[in-house]
This record gives C-alpha cells, sequence and structure tokens, in this order.
C-alpha cells in the first residue's frame, strides 16, 4: 500500500481483498480493459425533513436512530467496475447496532470462464476487526482469518467484499451538502430519499469511539475526501438502504457501488467469535 500525505491521497485496496475471489476479480477486471441528534425522524406534521438544514440533520442523525433499534436484517451489493467490465458481490446476514457487531455470509461472483467456484465467505464484524472464513489463498478451509481494519487502507470500507453496516451508517455522521429528493418506497416501506457527499475525515471525527479508528484509515487512504451517498430514511429516521459510491486505485480505477439494505428491525442478532486456536496463524496471501 502506497499512501501520498498531500490531500489527492491513492489507495491500494487489494491486499486483504477476500483473498483469491475479489483480489483476483480486482486483478481481472483492471485487465479487461460530532453525531447529530437521535430521533431525527418526521416533524410533528409526519412531514419529511425537506429544507437544507433539516434534510442535513436527518441524516446525520441515521446511526443514532439505528442504535436506538437495536438491530436488524442486512442485505449488502458490492459493485465494481474497471476496463468496462462489472461484478458484484452479494451478502447477506444481521447487525447489533447496539452492541457493534454483525456477521455476513458473502458470495464471490463467478469466475471470468461462468464457473462458480468460490465458496461463500463468513464474515463477522466487530469493533476494529474482520473475522473471514473460507477465506482461501492457503488458508485452511477450517480456519479463520483475523484482520485489523485500522491497519487496511479503506477501513474495511471495499476490503470485506461488503461495507461494514456499522460504517456505512456512521459515513454519514459526516455528510454535508444534503437534498432532498422525494418519497419514495423501499421493500413496501414509505421512505424519504437523500442525496449528497460524505466527509471521510469529518465522519472519522464525528463517528463512535468504536469505529472511528477504521474512518481514520479510510480517511487517509482513499484518494478523494468526498463520497457521494443516496440515503433512503424511515419516518423514524431510521436508515432502511443507502449506496455510497468509492473509487481507488489497484492497477487502474476501480469504481465502487456499495449498498446496504436495511430491515427486519428488532430480530435478534449473535455473534460467537472463534477461539484463539482457530484463527490461522501463518502468512496471509496478498
Amino acid at each position: 500500500m502506497v499512501v501520498h500525505q498531500h490531500r489527492r491521497r491513492r489507495v491500494r485496496a487489494g491486499g486483504v481483498v477476500l483473498a483469491v475471489g475479489v483480489a483476483v476479480t480486482v486483478a481481472a477486471l483492471a485487465g479487461c480493459g460530532g453525531a447529530a441528534d437521535a430521533g431525527a425522524g418526521a416533524g410533528s406534521d409526519g412531514r419529511p425533513p425537506a429544507d437544507p438544514a433539516a434534510a442535513l440533520a436527518a441524516v446525520r442523525a441515521a446511526a443514532d436512530a439505528l442504535t436506538a433499534a437495536g438491530s436488524a436484517r442486512v442485505r449488502t451489493a458490492m459493485e465494481m467496475a474497471a476496463g468496462g467490465t462489472r461484478v458484484t458481490i452479494r451478502g447477506e446476514g444481521g447487525v447489533d447496532f447496539a452492541h457493534r457487531m454483525g456477521q455476513l455470509l458473502v458470495m464471490l461472483p463467478a469466475d471470468a470462464a461462468g464457473k462458480d467456484e468460490h465458496r461463500p465467505i463468513t464474515e463477522l464484524l466487530v469493533p476494529g476487526a474482520l473475522y473471514m472464513k473460507n477465506r482461501g489463498a492457503g488458508v485452511p478451509d477450517d480456519k479463520w482469518v483475523r484482520v485489523d481494519t485500522a491497519t487496511l487502507g479503506d477501513g474495511n470500507l471495499v476490503t470485506g467484499g461488503a461495507t461494514d453496516p456499522l460504517a456505512a451508517a456512521e459515513l454519514l455522521r459526516g455528510a454535508q451538502e444534503v437534498t432532498y429528493v422525494g418519497e419514495t418506497e423501499v421493500a413496501g416501506t414509505k421512505v424519504w430519499h437523500y442525496r449528497g457527499t460524505t466527509d471521510l475525515g469529518r465522519a472519522a471525527r464525528s463517528a463512535s469511539p468504536d469505529i472511528r479508528r477504521t474512518l481514520e484509515a479510510a480517511a487517509k487512504g482513499f484518494s478523494k475526501d468526498a463520497v457521494p451517498f443516496d440515503a433512503y430514511l424511515d419516518e423514524e429516521g431510521r436508515l432502511r438502504k443507502v449506496r455510497h459510491r468509492f473509487s481507488y486505485e489497484n492497477n487502474g480505477v476501480i469504481d465502487v457501488s456499495s449498498t446496504t439494505l436495511l430491515y427486519g428491525f428488532g430480530t435478534p442478532v449473535t455473534v460467537a467469535l472463534p477461539p484463539s486456536g482457530d484463527i490461522y496463524a501463518g502468512k496471509i496471501a496478498e
């Protein structure tokens, strides 16, 4: 990884990118061508916070609304584009926002020949760490890999093949220039659509302590501080869907659109971390 200290920084996010799955896919693509107040939901008249100041406050408060909700089911989709080719990595699981833990089953795309040869990767998300099973790249099938997310140049916004839903929400604390787009539906639920950009540095400074170090890593690593987003909030101010658009360099520019869908609020989420003996201690292939 090469990090420049001036404002236009670059990150190579291929170091631990889901082993032979995402790392090889990305290489193949290149070859192919302060927290706002919680509860900033509907006003007393039931209308969305639509003026610029209210819209900004509502989006910045989305992470607090999720913490108040406790937990949720999630679906993720990460689309990578380079050289005119696109691949999508999908995930599904649950997140406990109150206790800052989550679990995802990440499905890698078929290889360039169309053969589905990658087993799903189980990911455990905890403050400061990402655990992966079935990672490949020389790691035994019965072993887990543990990665310190603060050491990743992208803060695990891209590396895991799914933006950590905790981080996806916390990123909105750095929102700026927010515009209310209008009312729509997400999975049958009425939501309010907001569009804007979030500043990685501001988000890191405003993030919850458990997430701050990973967002600080992203703020230092990405080539641009501003990350465009579309956020969809329900009447209680809870984030129902968010799409971030990242861009980084790995043998060429890789554009990434990462979408997180949240539903089933209050569904219990249990995350059991592997014992130390089940964590792979050998060298991890990049």
